[in-house]
């Protein structure tokens, strides 16, 4: 089965070639199913290959000197000129087994949603294509065995966003989304490429394989190049997976169609940052100070996207920087070399995220398309299939246990806390820590003040509303259901061994994610020695031996945390409605700011966009004024220089030629006269000049 794991990415693609070229001219005026048929087969067929190829894996394939499991199959060579040569390889190991089960088995259920969600939009092929061009992409960027075939991928996410964000074009603020979206994404996509051109001048190739293994021999530990190697990649991970300061396209996508939402933010695009961080988890070791940054990133996205998220009205909006938070603690995780635990929020991130954007998607159909939170209220008795599946998402993200995120989170938390970094010291661990732990009871907050005006209390919506409310259809509903159930059981594969659990999901990646304790890719002395700096600073996640009892300690605290952000939420949205008028009436600069995502895109607004406007008026006064005006005058002194040149050619020349054949024309005429054709005449002639010529002779003698 693994020699066909080319088949994992190339059923998306049949997909979007039938339903997006073939479509509409195979199947015209056949029903509305074929374009979503077509798509969820080719994603489930997906799925299964994936599956099956991850048994095969771990069946067939015995593990190398670090325990790794690695299967690649290098299709043809893809780019060969002189020492340049990239294969179309694709990688198959712990880590991106994880990521293509998440992108297919959650996009499958994105896609059986879809159907139900756009069945009277009169443009579902493209939409289905897009989604399948969307997940093929995605699968090629986790499967590729090299950088640049994860470049491809990485290139095809950004483009199919740009799509879907602009779905519904002819609204200008979608296509402008769209537009946000693609141009920040391109900031970021820079960065990628000049680390791996950095990347390719050191090592001479971009396979996985060779750069981890090279690492250790042609790099220092904390020297120059790594480190910048890997914040020139880390600038792209910024873009794609929506971190301070490029965040700002994620909020605005959601212009797109819900399902899109839910695909961006669970399955695809926004886990590539965190999915490349942890690929090149070996250079990221020997970077210190890389780590830092990428941690430090990571917390105060996470916190400053969560104190947006508590005064946001749009229910999208607040999933939306609930998002941008959650990808902060992911990367949170990674900046602390607990990179499993970053994989391990992405996954069950993956679950209620999508499971939130799909309830969501459930109220926004149910309220004939209203966003605003401030309308809804009571919808539980109207839908109650969307309320409790939505409530089984809102424990795991608020990481109560025994829910998925809670493990995933609490993991995070705990590594981070433990954390002694090798320039900043341990005091370093326990601030991120205050960080996370602040944003997680900030998260509880806002997802219970989102549940609480939406599912709960009095209802607010409007008569006209009422009227048309009703719970989804079961395409919409049965996607929802398997999403809750793996909402909350999810996270069990990582229950750690201070619950008596074995955290499994940390041992399965740990042959590949904790490259760095083992020596990169063997036991080599150099690499060994050379990577035992990074092995310290990786240690498992902390470098701190602690106590089983000080690791519950942490989690009742965690919990309390949530515990806090719960009643704070609850109190103020179902006991005191009343309260937060008053406290936004009392605390009105705050509330503004908060309301106004702290002016963010004003700023960016007035210092990028304005700056970037009137540089580029600038731009074209100064190719309009001087450079054209170089090109005009050059072409004016051109034209005088040509008109002179003719005219001295017309008087001069010319003149000089006509002169000549004047001259001679009058020479001739005066000889021709001469030349009578009488011999008499001739001998006169002949005697005069004769008598002539004598005559000056003998008076010169």
């Amino acid at each position: 089965m693994l020699n066909y794991i080319w088949l994992i990415p190339l059923f998306p693609l049949i997909g979007f070639v039938v339903i997006g070229v073939l479509g509409r001219p195979l199947f015209k005026g056949k029903t509305e199913l074929v374009p979503a048929i077509i798509g969820c087969t080719t994603i489930f067929l997906s799925f299964v290959v994936s599956v099956l190829s991850v048994v095969a894996l771990y069946r067939y394939i015995e593990p190398n000197a670090v325990g790794s499991r690695v299967f690649t199959r290098e299709l043809f060579t893809w780019i060969e000129m002189g020492a340049f040569k990239v294969p179309f390889k694709l990688h198959l190991d712990a880590l991106s087994s994880v990521m293509i089960l998440v992108v297919t088995g959650v996009g499958f259920l994105i896609h059986v949603y879809s159907y139900g969600y756009m069945h009277k939009d009169p443009s579902q092929y493209r939409f289905f294509a897009y989604m399948n061009l969307f997940t093929c992409a995605m699968l090629i960027l986790v499967l590729g065995g090299n950088f640049l075939l994860m470049f491809i991928g990485w290139e095809g996410v950004g483009l199919c966003s740009y799509l879907l964000i602009g779905f519904w074009f002819e609204k200008d603020s979608a296509a402008t989304a769209g537009k946000k979206a693609f141009v920040t994404n391109r900031v970021g996509d820079f960065g990628f490429v000049l680390g791996m051109l950095l990347m390719f001048s050191v090592f001479g190739t971009l396979d996985y394989e060779t750069v981890f293994a090279e690492a250790p021999h042609r790099l220092a530990v904390g020297g120059g190049i790594v480190t910048a190697i890997t914040m020139l990649l880390f600038v792209g991970a910024t873009g794609k997976s929506a971190q301070i300061p490029l965040y700002v396209w994620l909020p605005d996508a959601m212009e797109g169609p819900t399902p899109t939402s839910a695909l961006i933010h669970a399955a695809t695009m926004v886990t590539s940052g965190i999915y490349m961080v942890s690929r090149a988890n070996v250079l990221y070791s020997m970077a210190p100070a890389s780590l830092i940054l990428v941690a430090a990133v990571g917390a105060g996205t996470a916190f400053f996207a969560g104190s947006i998220g508590l005064a946001q009205n749009d229910i999208k909006k607040v999933l939306a920087y609930s998002t941008v938070s959650q990808l902060g603690y992911m990367l949170l995780g990674c900046g602390v070399a607990a990179y499993f635990a970053g994989i391990f929020h992405l996954m069950t991130h993956a679950f209620f995220k999508a499971l939130l954007f799909l309830g969501a998607g459930s109220v926004i159909h149910g309220m004939s398309g209203d966003q605003d939170m401030r309308n809804m209220g009571g919808l539980r008795k109207y839908m109650p299939h969307t309320c409790w599946t939505f409530m089984i998402a809102y424990l795991a993200i608020a990481g109560i246990p025994p829910f998925a995120g809670f493990f995933s989170k609490d993991e995070i938390l705990w590594k981070a806390f433990t954390y002694n970094s090798p320039i900043l010291g341990p005091m370093w661990g326990k601030f991120l820590w205050a960080i996370g732990a602040a944003t997680a009871a900030m998260t509880a907050f806002y997802m219970t003040r989102l549940v609480s005006l939406t599912f709960f209390g009095e209802s607010r919506v409007s008569h006209e509303a009422e009227h048309h409310l009703h719970e989804s259809p079961g395409a919409m509903i049965y996607p929802l259901m398997g999403l809750a159930v793996l909402s909350l059981i999810g996270g069990w594969v990582g229950i750690p061994a201070a619950l008596g659990g074995g955290n499994h999901f940390h041992h399965f990646l740990a042959p590949v994610l904790d490259q760095a304790s083992h020596g990169a890719q063997g036991a080599h002395a150099a690499a060994t020695a050379g990577l035992a700096y990074a092995a310290e600073v990786t240690g498992h996640g902390g470098g701190a031996e602690s106590s089983h009892g000080l690791e519950l300690f942490m989690m009742v605290v965690s919990v309390a945390l949530a515990g806090i952000g719960i009643g704070i939420g609850y109190f103020f949205y179902i006991k005191n409605p009343n309260m937060p008028q008053l406290l936004a009436y009392k605390f009105q600069g705050l509330h503004k700011a908060l309301v106004n995502k702290w002016y963010v895109d004003e700023i960016y607004e007035f210092a990028v966009i304005n700056a970037t406007k009137q540089f580029a008026n600038l731009l074209c006064w100064f190719d309009a004024h001087i450079i054209d005006g170089i090109v005009n005058g050059a072409a004016y002194a051109t034209k005088a220089f040509s008109s002179g040149s003719m005219l001295f050619d017309g008087t001069v020349v010319d003149g000089l030629v006509n002169l000549t054949g004047r001259i001679v024309e009058v020479a001739s005429g005066m000889m021709r006269r001469v030349q009578t054709g009488y011999a008499h005449s001739y001998a006169l002639v002949m005697a005069i000049g004769t008598f002539v010529l004598l005559s000056i002779y003998i008076l010169l003698r």
